[in-house]
């Protein structure tokens, strides 16, 4: 019971200490997202790697002219697979930050994150092939 009126304590505090709704606040949040973006592309070589597949994947689906339903799911692996490698990088960075020095539990975070990455690439990949290769089997034969 304790715990609950503490937390409603703090929550009261941090709502009364709410800022006013500021544009060039919002800008500046969009300036650091936009920041973000550019470090990510900047220090996250497989960045480009997956850019590169996701611009093959598009330009596939043009050519072999997919359906809606197939863009909705190329769409959604290409924006997994990038979200989980911009969140793989900044688990590193702040592992990095927080662990300069080997820590087992660091390197399990690393780890896990890597993990993660290769789980939506290779949900990516298996989505390309069911929506790909029987169009591209089709043309060959």
């Amino acid at each position: 019971m304790l715990w609950r009126c503490i937390i409603k304590k703090y929550m009261e505090k941090k709502l009364s200490e709410k800022k006013r709704f500021s544009i060039v606040a919002r800008l500046k949040s969009v300036t650091n997202a936009w920041r973000g973006v550019e470090i990510f592309l900047r220090t996250t070589h497989n960045s480009w790697v997956h850019i590169f597949f996701a611009i093959l994947a598009v330009y596939l689906g043009f050519a072999l002219r997919i359906n809606d339903i197939e863009w909705v799911m190329i769409v959604f692996v290409i924006g997994l697979v990038i979200i989980t490698e911009a969140l793989n990088t900044a688990f590193e960075i702040d592992i990095d930050l927080t662990s300069p020095n080997y820590h087992p539990y660091a390197r399990d975070i690393k780890d896990v994150a890597a993990g993660a990455v290769l789980i939506s690439v290779l949900v990516a990949g298996i989505i390309g092939l069911i929506i790909f290769l029987p169009k591209v089997v089709t043309l060959i034969f």
